[in-house]
């Protein structure tokens, strides 16, 4: 899938503008930590499936959260191949990690750490939206994805999760 050219036009330049200006070993070396965390989403899975270990009383509530953020994730994959967009492919674009694909569109990274702020939020009693732009961003300074993305994957992520957390409470899981 190509994007027109002047939607590419400025994703590049936006890409290119926060590789320009998010430098420094510290700020690489925190999107490459994110950037491992969110690999298969296993940061979040892993705390969905702590979060149903520990807390017994909201266990059915973790165990749906949880298969919200493997049902994006998957969705996201699943939309990579039909989409078929190529990673960032410009040599003024650095890239600083190794990717499993050559598919960007929707970042996977984006998707699942959304849907994980969306639906971890009410059971950890604190704000996780400071993840969605955190991983947006690491996704840029790394160079594998465009800003329309990491943009399709917030979206998507946070639709898969409005959709499960509603299915959970017509079920009646709580």
């Amino acid at each position: 899938m190509t994007a027109p050219p002047t939607i590419a036009a400025a994703d590049l330049a936006v890409l290119r503008w926060v590789q320009d200006h998010a430098r420094g070993d510290a700020v690489v070396s925190g999107a490459r930590l994110l950037s491992h965390a969110g690999e298969h989403a296993a940061a979040w899975i892993g705390t969905g499936l702590l979060g149903a270990a520990v807390d017994r009383r909201r266990r059915g509530a973790w165990l749906v959260a949880t298969g919200a953020v493997v049902a994006a994730h998957g969705a996201s994959v699943v939309l990579k191949r039909v989409a078929r967009r190529h990673r960032p492919l410009d040599e003024r674009v650095q890239v600083r990690v190794a990717v499993p694909s050559r598919w960007s569109m929707p970042s996977s990274h984006a998707t699942s750490t959304t849907a994980a702020a969306v639906v971890f939020a009410p059971l950890l009693g604190v704000p996780t939206w400071p993840l969605v732009p955190a991983m947006a961003a690491s996704r840029l300074v790394l160079g594998v994805h465009y800003p329309s993305d990491v943009t399709a994957g917030a979206l998507l992520g946070a639709a898969t999760a409005v959709v499960a957390r509603r299915t959970a409470t017509r079920l009646g899981v709580r």
